[in-house]
Protein backbone atom coordinates (compact mmCIF):
# COMPACT_ATOMS: atom_id res chain seq x y z
CA UNK A 1 0.00 0.00 0.00
CA UNK A 2 1.33 3.57 -0.96
CA UNK A 3 2.67 5.72 1.87
CA UNK A 4 1.79 9.24 1.92
CA UNK A 5 4.31 12.35 3.31
CA UNK A 6 1.48 15.22 4.22
CA UNK A 7 2.68 19.23 4.95
CA UNK A 8 1.21 22.32 5.44
CA UNK A 9 2.92 25.20 5.50
CA UNK A 10 2.52 29.06 5.16
CA UNK A 11 4.13 30.79 2.57
CA UNK A 12 4.39 34.44 1.80
CA UNK A 13 2.02 35.36 -0.36
CA UNK A 14 4.61 37.57 -2.54
CA UNK A 15 6.68 34.17 -2.79
CA UNK A 16 4.08 32.09 -4.64
CA UNK A 17 6.24 32.26 -8.06
CA UNK A 18 9.50 31.18 -5.95
CA UNK A 19 7.57 28.71 -4.07
CA UNK A 20 6.46 26.79 -6.89
CA UNK A 21 9.71 26.68 -8.78
CA UNK A 22 10.98 25.66 -5.48
CA UNK A 23 8.59 22.55 -5.63
CA UNK A 24 9.11 21.88 -9.42
CA UNK A 25 12.67 21.01 -8.32
CA UNK A 26 11.66 19.27 -4.99
CA UNK A 27 9.55 16.94 -6.65
CA UNK A 28 12.51 16.04 -9.25
CA UNK A 29 14.65 15.39 -6.33
CA UNK A 30 11.95 13.54 -4.20
CA UNK A 31 10.58 11.58 -7.98
CA UNK A 32 14.39 10.15 -8.08
CA UNK A 33 14.60 9.13 -4.90
CA UNK A 34 11.40 6.97 -5.16
CA UNK A 35 8.58 9.14 -4.47
CA UNK A 36 5.84 8.51 -7.37
CA UNK A 37 4.02 11.54 -7.24
CA UNK A 38 4.65 15.27 -5.56
CA UNK A 39 1.36 17.52 -5.05
CA UNK A 40 1.35 21.47 -4.24
CA UNK A 41 -1.87 23.08 -3.21
CA UNK A 42 -1.97 26.87 -3.10
CA UNK A 43 -4.87 27.78 -0.80
CA UNK A 44 -7.97 29.65 -2.34
CA UNK A 45 -10.60 28.71 0.55
CA UNK A 46 -9.05 28.07 3.47
CA UNK A 47 -11.37 29.93 6.47
CA UNK A 48 -9.73 30.99 9.35
CA UNK A 49 -11.58 28.43 12.45
CA UNK A 50 -12.60 29.46 16.27
CA UNK A 51 -10.92 26.50 17.87
CA UNK A 52 -8.52 24.95 14.86
CA UNK A 53 -8.03 25.27 11.39
CA UNK A 54 -5.01 25.50 8.58
CA UNK A 55 -3.69 29.05 9.13
CA UNK A 56 -4.29 28.42 13.04
CA UNK A 57 -1.94 25.44 12.53
CA UNK A 58 1.25 27.15 10.64
CA UNK A 59 0.14 30.78 12.14
CA UNK A 60 -0.43 32.15 8.86
CA UNK A 61 -0.17 35.72 9.02
CA UNK A 62 -2.16 38.16 7.04
CA UNK A 63 0.32 38.50 4.20
CA UNK A 64 0.64 34.72 3.80
CA UNK A 65 -1.26 31.62 2.10
CA UNK A 66 -1.84 28.21 3.30
CA UNK A 67 -0.13 25.76 0.91
CA UNK A 68 -1.14 21.96 1.17
CA UNK A 69 0.93 19.49 -0.31
CA UNK A 70 1.79 15.52 -0.25
CA UNK A 71 4.30 12.97 -1.31
CA UNK A 72 3.24 9.54 -2.67
CA UNK A 73 5.94 6.81 -1.83
CA UNK A 74 5.27 3.07 -2.84
CA UNK A 75 6.20 2.39 0.42
CA UNK A 76 7.27 3.33 3.77
CA UNK A 77 10.43 1.60 3.54
CA UNK A 78 10.45 3.38 0.48
CA UNK A 79 9.86 6.77 1.75
CA UNK A 80 12.46 6.28 4.85
CA UNK A 81 15.38 5.10 2.06
CA UNK A 82 14.49 8.47 -0.17
CA UNK A 83 13.74 10.59 2.30
CA UNK A 84 16.88 9.94 3.68
CA UNK A 85 18.73 10.48 0.43
CA UNK A 86 16.54 13.42 -0.37
CA UNK A 87 17.91 14.96 2.92
CA UNK A 88 21.57 13.91 2.40
CA UNK A 89 21.89 15.40 -1.28
CA UNK A 90 20.00 19.06 0.36
CA UNK A 91 22.68 19.28 2.64
CA UNK A 92 25.85 18.44 0.43
CA UNK A 93 24.48 21.20 -1.70
CA UNK A 94 24.77 23.97 0.30
CA UNK A 95 22.31 25.52 0.17
CA UNK A 96 21.26 26.50 4.13
CA UNK A 97 17.51 27.33 3.68
CA UNK A 98 16.42 26.34 0.47
CA UNK A 99 12.92 27.40 1.39
CA UNK A 100 10.70 30.37 0.29
CA UNK A 101 8.82 29.70 3.27
CA UNK A 102 9.52 29.68 7.34
CA UNK A 103 9.97 25.80 7.74
CA UNK A 104 9.93 26.12 11.68
CA UNK A 105 6.17 26.57 11.06
CA UNK A 106 5.64 24.04 9.11
CA UNK A 107 3.18 20.76 10.07
CA UNK A 108 4.27 17.82 8.58
CA UNK A 109 4.08 13.85 8.94
CA UNK A 110 3.82 10.49 7.30
CA UNK A 111 0.54 8.30 6.86
CA UNK A 112 -0.53 5.09 6.08
CA UNK A 113 -3.36 4.88 3.03
CA UNK A 114 -6.35 3.30 4.58
CA UNK A 115 -9.32 3.71 2.10
CA UNK A 116 -8.71 4.87 -1.28
CA UNK A 117 -11.91 5.12 -3.38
Amino acid sequence: MEYIDGCVVAVPTKNKAAYIEHATEAAKLFKKHGATRLVECWGDDVPEGKLTSFPMAVQCKDDETVVFSWITWPSRDARDSGMKNVMEEWQSSGDDDPMPFDGARMIFGGFRVVVDE
